[in-house]
């Protein structure tokens, strides 16, 4: 029975030692870039002379070149052998797979899914044979600067604040995950022992002099690849560390000093600098969010004396912060790449510890005479939809009903640029949709749909945003209804003798009652050219079926004497509303 058992076993081990070695599967490291754009270089030169290179994210913003995968000991050995031919630098280590993020190289290749590949150096000494397999030498661990009695002496030499600033290197690093204390004990060592195996050092557990400023320098690149520097602006009334690598002072355009970008990652920077009261903190705070550096999504937090502002989107990730103390408000902007968390959260740490205040703020009437424009605030772009289009009011709750051109695709809907609105029902059928406003407005009227036959050739106005909100009312187009269906019978459609801007669309087309007839279309883009003053509309009837599918009853008119064209200037404004679609 003993023997039976042990044969078992070991028939067991042949069939799960394969298994175990596939899992055991690591890289050899041999550089790591702090832009994409430099790895990416280093992974073509390296491909260019050697075999297997791919490159992955690190974290932290950094990039690294890595051969493989191979099994441990061919990675062991590939170590080895290139460091000794030269081919590859003497500090490059073993990497594991679960420290990889994404994949930059090769461009296609599934380099993680295909397993370990056959090194490409002997894994067997000439000697060796087939029929007497001898394991594959180890590389000997880098010699070290100090012995471990000499470690522990310089490493007793250190302040609490320096310990700690190792753990939390380490911690970063991935090796600790203990309280940062300054007391190295168990945990402490044992993530010193990992970090030095992987790097390839005898892992003693004690870090020498050259470990530790190699660890500090590792923790301490992402401030360094964007070149973090202390910047004194008198002018603004400002010192802090700022990217200087990637930035270039530009401009002082009052309240702010512009740090353009001047690298390859897009960084810019505002120092922010105004004499004020609680009332201009307030009102930098909302100016700040209408601009294109402080995207919609992300959490916002205003006191008494100042403010943050967080936004991110597929492109950038911002940070404001600002405060008022003695008449002055003083705080800063940085605008960073989005997909770099890691090296940005970094940086942002030491940006905001170093941040001092001098003595003197900018002064409001300076500036350099840079462009003017209404889409700009002190050289800053405001934020601009993607779409806007008008819609009016169909109840006393502020329900609006629009073209369904306006909703489509949108990460978000808002009535005036600013109150932020739901979709009840659409159809894109006949173009029309519905709106709710996610707080209460109070529309100043309502419409007021009409509930007989208009006749042919009577006079109709539209009221609408011809230019998308840039005058900043609704205007009105005069015309006359042609006729009472469409082009090809339709009985939901009105055509219209009525010359129509694009941002008209979706705006209520009225009689000389004030009554509504209907809801402007969007031109037919269907290859079709007709004539400029061609143009249709949503009746009345197919308007109310699409308001009964939002559980809305349409309000009917049965009024029959015409009114003032002021009144009906009053009325059309007071209905109308601007619908906006952001990205």
């Amino acid at each position: 029975m003993k023997a039976f058992l042990t044969a078992c076993l070991l028939t067991c081990l042949l069939f799960l030692r394969p298994a175990a070695a596939q899992q055991d599967v690591v890289w050899v490291q041999v550089e790591a870039q702090p832009s994409l754009t430099a790895a990416q270089a280093a992974a073509r030169r390296y491909a260019a002379d050697l075999p297997d290179v791919a490159g992955f994210s690190i974290g932290g913003g950094w990039y690294g070149i890595v051969l493989g995968p191979y099994a441990r000991q061919d990675a062991e050995r590939v170590l080895q052998v290139y460091r000794a031919e030269g081919e590859i630098p003497s500090d490059s280590y073993i990497q594991l797979t679960s420290r990889l993020g994404q994949q930059f190289w090769p461009v296609g290749a599934d380099v993680l899914g295909r397993g370990a590949v056959e090194p490409p150096v002997e894994t067997t000494t000439p000697t060796e044979t087939a029929e007497a397999p001898q394991p594959p030498a180890t590389p000997d661990p880098v010699p070290s600067d100090e012995t471990p009695a000499q470690a522990r002496q310089s490493e007793a030499q250190l302040t609490v604040d320096e310990r700690k600033a190792l753990q939390i290197a380490l911690q970063w690093a991935g090796y600790y995950t203990s309280a940062i204390d300054g007391a190295f004990g168990r945990g402490t060592r044992g993530s010193m022992a990992a970090w030095q195996a992987d790097r390839g050092y005898e892992d003693t557990g004690i870090l020498t002099t050259a470990q530790r400023a190699e660890l500090l320098a590792d923790y301490n690149a992402p401030l360094t690849s964007v070149g973090l520097a202390m910047v004194r602006d008198d002018n603004a009334g400002i010192e802090m560390l700022l990217p200087m690598g990637e930035l270039t002072f530009e401009k002082y355009e009052p309240p702010f000093a512009h740090y353009a970008s001047a690298g390859d990652l897009g960084i810019r920077a505002l120092l922010i600098s105004q004499p004020g009261d609680q009332d201009t903190l307030f009102g930098l705070y909302e100016i700040m969010q209408t601009l294109e550096i402080v995207p919609l999504e992300g959490p916002r937090e205003r006191g008494s004396d100042r403010f943050t502002l967080q936004g991110q989107n597929g492109s950038i990730v911002s940070y404001t912060e600002a405060a008022l103390e003695d008449g002055q408000i003083k705080g800063f902007t940085l605008i960073w790449p989005a997909g770099d968390e890691a090296r940005r959260t970094r940086v942002l740490a030491e940006m905001r510890a170093s941040f001092q205040r001098l003595p003197g703020v900018l002064d409001p009437a300076a500036g350099d005479g840079g462009q003017q424009s209404i889409d700009l605030v002190s050289g800053l772009e405001i934020r601009k939809p993607r779409l806007s289009r008008s819609g009016f009011f169909v109840d006393g709750q502020g329900t609006v009903i629009t073209t369904s051109e306006v909703v489509e695709n949108c990460a978000r809907i808002t009535l005036e640029r600013d109150v932020a609105a739901d979709l009840l029902v659409t159809d894109p059928a006949l173009g029309v949709a519905v709106l709710r406003p996610a707080a209460p407005v109070a529309p100043m009227s309502v419409a007021r749909f009409r509930a007989s036959t208009p006749r042919l050739q009577s006079d109709v106005a539209v009221a609408g945003y011809p230019f998308e909100g840039a005058l900043g009312a609704p205007s009105l187009t005069f015309g006359t209804l042609s006729d009472i269906k469409g082009l090809r019978g339709e009985t939901e459609l009105k055509r219209l003798a009525l010359a129509a801007q694009p941002g008209d669309a979706g705006g209520p087309v009225l009689d000389t009652r004030g009554t509504v007839l209907g809801m402007l279309l969007p031109r037919a883009s269907n290859g079709r050219q007709l004539p400029l003053d061609v143009s249709f509309a949503a009746n009345s009837q197919a308007l109310s079926n699409v308001l009964a599918e939002a559980g809305l009853a349409a309000e009917r008119s049965d009024a029959d004497s015409p009114i003032t064209p002021t009144e009906l200037n009053r009325v059309a404004s007071g209905m109308t509303v601007l619908v906006s679609c952001w990205d």
